[in-house]
């Protein structure tokens, strides 16, 4: 298949660091190439990939410091894509909803996987509006706020299977990684590590937007714990160094996280995860075989102190089945084949509804 991936402009792909979509769309695309399409990936010109690359914008937004308004460049990227649309059998976008008006309207498939939350109003309306614009979930949860939307698949994360390497003995740490911010509730972390005796290791970055929250509710309980160390941002070799060798992830989330692609991160590493049971979790975290589900301090504690009855080799081999990026690129691949069939039906209705769920 000819196909179009279509990246936000952010970060690049994958990201230096932190940028769960961007992460994503490589191993997606790297999984496509390696299994024989011909991909054009759509994405910042410091972008890395085997596909062909088109170069919207010569460097990351992020990372050059652009602090214009983003949408013109989504805009040219679409334009981008536009003039090349006769080449593609499949458009696939991953980036904001800047298309959303003209990609029904140009007779050619597509589909969009919403990587974030739904729950705001404005973004309720949206999807109602455009009831018929083909969309993919990253979890059933993330459904919940418009179950009524075309939603023509449900398609989890995928890691490569040699990204992170399996750990088979943990030194006695926990470990947090991810923004700091409210709903991520690093607080709670730092509570479950020191009621447990256990130092926590934090990898997180704080964006502008939570600077106020971090100076107010978080660096307090820094000053008063010098076994929380914060590592900063890390890469992919500091996760494994980070994630491989922790007794368990903390994912104490106080939100519906639509996926959490940390949490499959440890379990490649063989490490399990004590996560909330919101959003996503219950459907990545299989309690009592990759992690366990709680929904108090005192329960995590419980956890804690339960995580010698879980396999570290079980683990990693449930994120092989579960969770690679061959496993993600099939259920992309089932739902392009079957938008790429309904849309040469002659009906309009089918052209918009025919693929059938696909749940990972």
């Amino acid at each position: 298949m000819n196909i179009a991936q279509i990246a936000p402009l952010y970060e690049s792909v994958p990201p230096d660091r932190y940028g769960g979509t961007e992460r994503v769309v490589h191993y997606l695309t790297e999984e496509l190439v390696r299994r024989g399409h011909d991909v054009v990936l759509f994405a910042s010109g410091d972008s890395q990939t085997s596909a062909d690359l088109c170069a919207c914008v010569p460097k990351a937004l992020r990372c050059a410091g652009y602090g214009g308004d983003p949408s013109i460049q989504e805009v040219v990227q679409l334009d981008r894509v536009n003039r090349q649309l006769d080449h593609f059998d499949i458009v696939h976008f991953h980036n904001s909803h800047v298309h959303f008006p003209l990609m029904n309207r140009l007779g050619r498939p597509h589909l969009s996987t919403v990587h974030g939350s739904l729950e705001t109003a404005e973004r309720i309306e949206l999807y109602r509006h455009f009831d018929q614009l083909p969309l993919v979930s990253i979890s059933d949860s993330q459904r919940q706020p418009v179950p009524a939307a075309n939603w023509v698949g449900t398609v989890h994360h995928g890691l490569p299977t040699d990204l992170y390497r399996f750990s088979a003995t943990p030194a006695p740490y926990l470990a947090f990684v991810g923004r700091i911010s409210p709903e991520k509730r690093l607080d709670r972390a730092i509570e479950i590590a020191l009621a447990c005796g256990l130092p926590l290791k934090v990898a997180a970055k704080v964006d502008p937007s939570d600077r106020a929250y971090f100076h107010t509710m978080i660096e307090p309980l820094l000053d008063d714990n010098p076994t929380v160390d914060m590592v900063g941002e890390v890469d992919d070799a500091g996760k494994q160094e980070l994630l491989g060798n922790a007794l368990a992830l903390l994912f104490p989330i106080d939100w519906q996280e639509p996926f959490g692609l940390v949490m499959i991160e440890a379990n490649a590493c063989g490490t399990p995860v004590i996560a909330w049971r919101n959003g996503s979790t219950p459907e990545l975290i299989d309690d009592g075989v990759n992690g366990y589900l709680v929904e108090s301090i005192e329960e995590a504690k419980t956890a804690v102190q339960r995580l010698d009855r879980l396999d570290r080799y079980r683990i990693r081999g449930n994120f092989e089945v579960r969770f690679s990026a061959t496993r993600q690129a099939e259920d992309y691949e089932q739902l392009y084949r079957h938008l790429i069939q309904a849309d040469r039906s002659d009906s309009p209705a089918d052209r918009s509804r025919q693929a059938p769920l696909v749940h990972a």
